[in-house]
């Protein structure tokens, strides 16, 4: 009986071992979408915030910020468009998103909903946002952004 025991734990732990690698990539994919997650919400804040420094952090130096009326920002021109407070924003409000891992690469895509107050009074968006996420340097920064109308 002992020796029927060693085996059957013996082959217990094989299969364990076999399941082991498809395990470990999927929880640290797991836990690299939720580092995305938490990078997006970091943007968020920074934009209701007018946070500068977060602003810069955040974004990569190539970025490329498209809005929903075809109008393409550089990292500059966005983060001076947030820093100006020309239209600042009440709330942003994202929502049903998911986040895909590619190597070092993250697709997000969400639905943003905000309110800001311009010259000519309060505006709302409710627009679709595809955003391009790449790790540099250990952190995730926004690299490519393109909204579009719902």
């Amino acid at each position: 009986m002992l020796r029927r025991d060693l085996v059957l734990a013996v082959a217990g732990a094989t299969a364990l071992g076999s399941l082991l690698p498809s395990i470990a990539p999927a929880q640290a994919q797991a836990g690299e979408a939720q580092a995305v997650a938490q990078a997006v919400e970091a943007l968020r804040k920074a934009m209701v915030d007018v946070d500068r420094p977060a602003l810069e952090a955040l974004t990569a130096d190539r970025l490329s910020y498209g809005h929903s009326a075809g109008r393409i920002e550089n990292k500059a021109e966005f983060v001076d468009a947030i820093v100006s407070r020309k239209s600042p924003f009440r709330f942003i409000r994202l929502s049903d998103q998911t986040v895909s891992i590619d190597g070092g690469n993250a697709i997000v895509r969400h639905v943003f909903d905000a309110e800001n107050v311009n010259p000519g009074g309060v505006s709302t968006a409710h627009i679709g946002v595809l955003q391009v996420w790449t790790r540099q340097g250990g952190d995730w920064r926004l690299l490519a952004r393109q909204a579009f109308r719902l």
